[in-house]
């Protein structure tokens, strides 16, 4: 028996543990070492001059348990007299990882059902038949706990780009890329652009020069660049196609059918034309008026189709390098060193870590619609994507089955908006590969971060904290904030946390390739090229703050300035006047002017008890908490309702209030949003701010309607506004009037609605 044949027989009698041990460490541990009952007496063991004899020993011996498994490691070894050679034991340990992975491969039952089967595919996640992967069930509690993350071993060689070279489709993809390339792509030409100090210092200093356009469908945007060779965006559309990778090119038209399987609908828009030309530009895109009823799926497949085509022509241009790097270090070994060939610089290709888009959605059914858009704009006729993990993210970001009463009414937003799964807490990677998905890639090695700002929250943690991670986020090339309206509704603050995380220098090198990191991540300037697409169904301040503060592209910015003709004051159904009045505020920041006019001048006008039955609207939590605690000093008598208040206390703030037991009601604005309740018993109405959503505003003040109790002569509305509510004056009223209220000298404007002539001004 051979050498060669005598270590493969004695490492095929490794059990599976024993051989991972044996191939990270070189040596198998001693917890697996099978020690009798009886104590064995103290033995000299002299080693045998070759493994053949202490094969012959171990097929002799009648208890091999007592063969302890550092005897078996040696007995692979040779020893010292053999004089092996420095080459020799390298191929020794080649030839173990081969053993492993064609035990990996044709090994028992139990062990091809740890690795495998986190690869389901499509027919076998409907059926239901691939079961958990081995360790799914801890990485879920760990990720639950806010643990370790879920590791997907058997996958990780495969979706490793620094292990990969381009292969048949990817060599297709790359020559793609190429000729892309030589016709300007904006891909090629966005990241290859090196901007200057100079340049930086003026992205910094925040002056930008501004122009207005107008395109069909996108109506008027502001276009505002801080360098004056990018300008702006005018009719581009027109004169550059769009440059999409060879995988997309055939399959890109088809995405609005793939989204809306149940109706036929448009192969592509003319809004998704022109929000896809926006996006091509590397351009920073605020578009305000994606309503989740009619642009927000449109929205959806376009910026995953542009986020998709930019991992694409990233990971192609990567595996190329990767393949030329091969063919010339082979060719030198092939010429010897006959010929000497100049050393050539490493393509800088790369950031200094794997992620490149991030995508920020409210909910997990966001999740789950953004990974259902990228495997169909992947999949092609013939062939079906490999979507690795696919059933375990089925189960946790599909549709729980919730019991909804039959006779529970609310508005074809609210559903749109909270349909499917609604938790806001999870955060999942995506890799992509060769047409392959891997989900639940860990976060250095994902391609795309789908997240929410709270899952994102509990992994970049504060200051101080011993356990928080952030370099992950460090070459974000593309950030997708997705219904910022909703985040607005949640917690701003998580929000901003993450802003204030990107594009950070990372702490540890975490294994990159230092030659091949593009010179402007090592330059800390990857916020400088960093495109933020934004998508709201409103305009807002917090908004606009984020687009102007927190975004820095040296390509400009491009924003959707669209003044609303007529203002959801035309949707209110009873009649009734509204009274707004005017407060002088120095900042938008500040609130104590708003609640000073409020103490002074209107809440002693509804203190009467002919004034009853007044609902308080508050749009800000902290003002309503404000509120609480001053009608609770002055002992009014009053209910309260916000989002953190239970079912008991809601239904007994509703039924005091209805009755007249409670002469005020305190209504936030984010418990109207997640619960849509009518409140009966309404005879007046308080804005204490105008609301964020103007469709609210009407919304309350058809409430009057539903309580019964009353003449209509007697229901009075009273708003408050100040300069710097300009945006939600002009949705409630309209540009006109609200232009007009605003310059006016009188504070007091006063609107009639449920008339013929419908809503008329002062």
């Amino acid at each position: 028996m051979g050498k060669r044949k005598q270590k493969n027989q004695i490492f095929n009698n490794l059990s599976k543990k024993q051989k991972k041990h044996l191939k990270e460490f070189g040596e198998e541990h001693p917890f697996h070492d099978i020690v009798t009952e009886k104590a064995e007496k103290t033995q000299i063991l002299d080693l045998p001059d070759s493994p053949v004899q202490s094969s012959a020993e171990s097929d002799e011996d009648n208890e091999p348990e007592h063969k302890s498994a550092y005897q078996k490691l040696l007995s692979t070894l040779s020893s010292p007299a053999d004089h092996e050679s420095e080459d020799e034991s390298v191929y020794d340990e080649e030839e173990v990882e081969e053993h492993l992975s064609e035990e990996g491969s044709d090994g028992d039952e139990e062990y091809q059902e740890a690795g495998n089967n986190l690869t389901v595919t499509p027919e076998e996640a409907d059926e239901g038949e691939a079961g958990p992967n081995e360790g799914g069930e801890d990485a879920m509690e760990d990720e639950t706990a806010g643990g370790v993350e879920f590791e997907d071993n058997e996958h990780e060689s495969q979706f490793c780009l620094e292990n990969n070279f381009s292969g048949e489709g990817e060599q297709e993809g790359a020559e793609s890329t190429a000729k892309q390339e030589d016709k300007e792509d904006s891909f090629k030409l966005h990241l290859d652009t090196e901007i200057s100090e100079e340049d930086v210092k003026r992205i910094t200093a925040g002056t930008k020069a501004k122009a207005q356009v107008k395109w069909p469908k996108l109506g008027t945007l502001l276009c505002s660049s801080p360098l004056e060779r990018f300008g702006p965006a005018g009719q581009e559309k027109d004169k550059r196609p769009l440059a999409l990778h060879k995988v997309l090119e055939t399959n890109w038209t088809s995405l609005n059918h793939t989204s809306n399987p149940k109706g036929a609908v448009e192969e592509v828009s003319p809004l998704q034309l022109e929000l896809l030309s926006l996006m091509g530009s590397y351009r920073d895109v605020y578009f305000p008026e994606s309503s989740p009823l009619t642009e927000g799926q449109q929205v959806r497949s376009a910026y995953c189709l542009h986020a998709l085509n930019h991992v694409l022509k990233a990971n192609s241009g990567v595996l190329g390098h990767n393949a030329q790097t091969r063919e010339n270090q082979a060719a030198d070994k092939a010429g010897g060193n006959k010929v000497e060939v100049e050393p050539q610089d490493e393509p800088r290709d790369q950031g200094l870590t794997r992620p490149k888009v991030l995508i920020l959605v409210p909910f997990r059914d966001g999740a789950l619609r953004v990974v259902q858009t990228l495997i169909n704009l992947l999949e092609t006729k013939g062939r079906k994507m490999d979507v690795s993990n696919k059933k375990r993210f089925k189960d946790e970001f599909g549709e729980e089955p919730v019991d909804t009463p039959p006779n529970l009414f609310r508005p074809d937003d609210y559903t749109a908006i909270f349909s499917g799964n609604i938790d806001d807490h999870f955060k999942i990677g995506v890799s992509i590969l060769r047409r392959s998905i891997r989900l639940y890639a860990p976060f250095y090695s994902s391609d795309i971060i789908i997240a929410s700002p709270l899952g994102l929250r509990t992994v970049l943690g504060v200051e101080g904290e011993a356990k928080r991670d952030y370099d992950f986020l460090s070459s974000i090339e593309i950030l997708v904030v997705d219904q910022a309206d909703v985040f607005l509704m949640q917690n701003w603050e998580h929000l901003l946390h993450v802003m204030k995380h990107l594009n950070l220098q990372p702490l540890d090198p975490h294994g990159v390739d230092f030659s091949r990191v593009r010179m402007w991540n090592l330059n800390n300037w990857a916020k400088y090229y960093r495109q933020t697409l934004m998508f709201s169904s409103i305009q807002d301040p917090h908004i606009n703050n984020i687009i102007s503060k927190h975004c820095f592209n040296y390509r400009g910015q491009v924003a959707t300035k669209n003044m609303p003709i007529t203002g959801s004051i035309c949707q209110v159904l009873v009649q009734l006047p509204h009274v707004f009045q005017m407060i002088n505020s120095n900042s938008f920041m500040d609130q104590d002017a708003r609640f000073q006019f409020f103490v002074d001048k209107v809440l002693p006008q509804y203190r009467d008890s002919v004034m009853s039955h007044t609902l308080i609207y508050v749009p800000s939590y902290f003002d309503y908490v404000r509120l609480r605690n001053y009608m609770k000093k002055e002992e009014i008598n009053f209910a309260s309702i916000c989002e953190y208040s239970t079912k008991s206390e809601v239904s007994r703030a509703r039924h005091f209030f209805q009755k007249g037991d409670k002469q005020f009601i305190l209504f936030t604005e984010r418990f109207h949003f997640y619960k849509r309740y009518t409140i009966k018993g309404i005879q007046n109405l308080i804005f204490y701010g105008l609301p964020s959503y103007p469709h609210f505003y009407s919304e309350v003040c058809n409430m009057l309607q539903a309580g019964g109790q009353g003449e209509e002569a007697s229901w009075t509305c009273t708003a408050l506004y100040s300069c710097y509510d300009a945006q939600r004056l002009a949705a409630i009223t309209g540009a006109q009037r609200a232009a007009q209220m605003l310059q006016s000298q009188k504070p007091v404007h006063l609107f009639v609605t449920g008339e013929e002539k419908g809503p008329l001004g002062p």
